[in-house]
């Protein structure tokens, strides 16, 4: 009887471990990353760049590194493309996954998301397909914007897919549905919920666990989402959109929230307030805690840690300063300028933020001040520098435009 209970522990252990996600901003979507043992300072010039590829295709998602293989997204001419390079360098396979966004801003957002054997992307155009991952044979696809009649805003579709359990989230909004399920597995409906209307955004979805809950926190142009993953109940929904103070339809919403405990942080750059809200204590509704007018982070990305949320803010779509505040009072600790804003991530106990003058800072993380440990600049690749880096390995992972870069951050 012993050993049966020790063999069951043992294969539910190793099925946990197996079905980890490698996905955009880290394990849990929050921009923290869980390696060790990594660089406390950087040598003069950056750390040890081991790897650069060209030819990737334009964007801004990020780079991912599954096993010995990185996947990236990008636009090629008017598609874009998933591709699989070793690390040597070598593009294993490059195939093309739907259209891109053919207005304002097309190159690709859109990140792989990986789970075992199988990848998962969304099209500028939403179209949501499932890859093999050793070859990169298409298994199925579902156009998901065009069959559920999204309501697009100016920019299309950024939407990192969710992996749920045995399915897949996107979020196409518009008057059809807000949020649709599809089996993991072979891309059949599972569930949609009803309209709440509104255009789609550009934030993509995450899990939200608290005091025995479970939901699925989406993002519509109007309104944050408390989903039953099981169902596509919506529990509870909270009206970030406020008309008297932005006159669009929808909002430019890209940041994934962020949450402790029953507190979830809305913020989405624009001068347009940053909110506090705090679910109910029976998962029914939610309701604003405070209101914030600096840390309007623009799509960048806030770290919570220790008590503390940090990232930067916006002054203008070319500025920003970077931001500390306390996240029980909403009181701002420090308002810092460091070039202008950026993305930030964290991994062993240190912040990496790369701002979008092409610096890339290693940052204590201290409500006291802004304190930039070691940071090199990325003069390779063109366009704005806006893709979030990403950890694995002891590598840094960045991509500016066509061109991905590899550094080798671990501690000797």
């Amino acid at each position: 009887m012993k050993q049966s209970i020790f063999i069951l522990i043992f294969l539910l252990a190793s099925t946990q471990v197996f079905s980890q996600l490698v996905q955009w901003r880290g394990p849990n979507r929050d921009g923290i990353f869980t390696e060790t043992g990594l660089l406390k300072v950087w040598p003069e010039g950056g750390p040890q760049q081991i790897l650069e590829v060209e030819k990737i295709g334009k964007g801004w998602s990020s780079p991912i590194l599954d096993g010995n293989m990185i996947y990236v997204t990008g636009m090629l001419d008017t598609l874009d493309y998933l591709s699989a390079i070793d690390m040597q360098g070598n593009i294993k396979w490059q195939v093309p996954y739907g259209r891109s966004w053919n207005k304002s801003f097309p190159d690709t957002r859109s990140t792989p998301t990986i789970e075992n054997e199988r990848i998962y992307v969304q099209s500028g155009t939403g179209r949501l397909v499932c890859f093999e991952k050793a070859t990169g044979k298409e298994i199925w696809a579902v156009d998901v914007d065009k069959d559920f009649e999204c309501e697009y805003h100016i920019w299309g579709n950024s939407e990192t897919p969710l992996i749920v359990d045995d399915k897949i989230i996107c979020t196409p909004g518009g008057p059809k549905t807000s949020v649709v399920a599809f089996d993991k597995m072979t891309g059949k409906l599972v569930w949609q919920t009803k309209s709440l209307g509104g255009p789609r955004a550009y934030a993509s979805p995450t899990i939200y666990e608290y005091n025995g809950f479970r939901y699925i926190l989406a993002v519509i142009g109007t309104d944050l989402l408390a989903v039953v993953p099981e169902t596509g109940e919506i529990k509870w929904s909270f009206k970030y959109h406020n008309p008297e103070k932005w006159d669009q339809n929808g909002l430019i919403w890209t940041n994934t929230p962020v949450f402790k405990d029953d507190r979830i942080f809305l913020t989405m750059g624009y001068d347009y307030n940053a909110k506090m809200i705090k679910m109910a204590a029976d998962g029914n509704s939610a309701t604003e805690v405070f209101t914030d007018t600096i840390f309007d982070n623009h799509h960048h990305g806030v770290i919570l840690k220790d008590g503390y949320l940090y990232g930067s803010n916006w002054l203008n779509n070319n500025k920003g300063n970077w931001v500390c505040m306390d996240w029980n009072t909403g009181k701002i600790m420090y308002e810092h300028t460091w070039d202008s804003k950026g993305a930030m991530v964290m991994a062993d106990g240190l912040l990496y933020a790369y701002n979008e003058k092409g610096n890339v800072g290693l940052i204590q993380p201290a409500p006291e001040g802004f304190k930039l440990i070691s940071e090199f600049k990325i003069t390779k690749g063109a366009g704005t520098h806006w893709a979030h880096p990403f950890i694995a390995q002891g590598k840094l992972l960045l991509r500016h435009g066509d061109v991905l870069m590899v550094y080798d951050i671990k501690e000797k």
